[in-house]
């Protein structure tokens, strides 16, 4: 069945988001590799995407880990260069896909405060038909609620949205509710999905 719909999941689809290398690059490996293990900074980023305040969220776990307070202040302080690039060949397909129609969406895991930080510096991103943000949902991806709420807002069947994420969690969550899916691992195994799915040509999707 031809997808009706695009979704997009946006780190490490359409922003590479890698925060062990940024740390890696600014405080050395070893010193990274020891805060990670005592301080579960994804997990304290989950309640971000939930909705918690950022700024107050990542400040409060840093003086709980007074040894490595000014460290994990980066994580807000300094969170675009957590962020980044942007994978440009994924902006183009989704730009490709909306040039012929093709109702593109954004399903992703971002706080309401690094939603409002990224969505000035990527431009892309208020480019969606619409954009389904955790933060914003109270909810967070594999977690099966956050993938009805955005079934039932689009008004598209389940069968008809192709939907890609990184994370095979994710992956899985949304084909136990039957979406198509595509398990991104780069941007040119997405390109030819699109292609395989006759939404885009391979002209259009390079």
């Amino acid at each position: 069945m031809k997808p009706e719909a695009v979704i997009f999941d946006i780190g490490n689809v359409l922003i590479e988001w890698q925060p062990e290398r940024y740390y890696d690059a600014v405080i050395g490996e070893e010193r990274r590799r020891a805060m990670f293990a005592a301080v579960d900074l994804h997990g304290i980023n989950d309640q971000v995407d939930r909705g918690a305040d950022f700024r107050d969220t990542i400040y409060g776990a840093a003086e709980e880990y007074p040894e490595f307070r000014s460290e994990i202040r980066m994580w807000h302080d300094n969170w675009l260069d957590l962020a980044k690039p942007a994978i440009p060949q994924s902006v183009r397909l989704l730009r490709a896909l909306r040039a012929q129609g093709t109702k593109v969406l954004a399903l992703t895991n971002f706080g309401i405060g690094t939603w409002a930080i990224a969505t000035p510096q990527y431009e892309f991103l208020k480019e969606f038909d619409h954009a389904y943000v955790s933060g914003h949902m109270g909810v967070i991806k594999p977690e099966p609620l956050i993938y009805e709420m955005v079934e039932d807002d689009c008004g598209i069947n389940p069968e008809s949205l192709l939907f890609t994420d990184d994370r095979i969690d994710n992956i899985n969550a949304a084909l136990a509710r039957g979406w198509q899916v595509h398990h991104f691992t780069g941007p040119q195994g997405w390109a030819d999905c699109l292609v395989s799915h006759g939404l885009l040509t391979p002209e259009q999707a390079t």
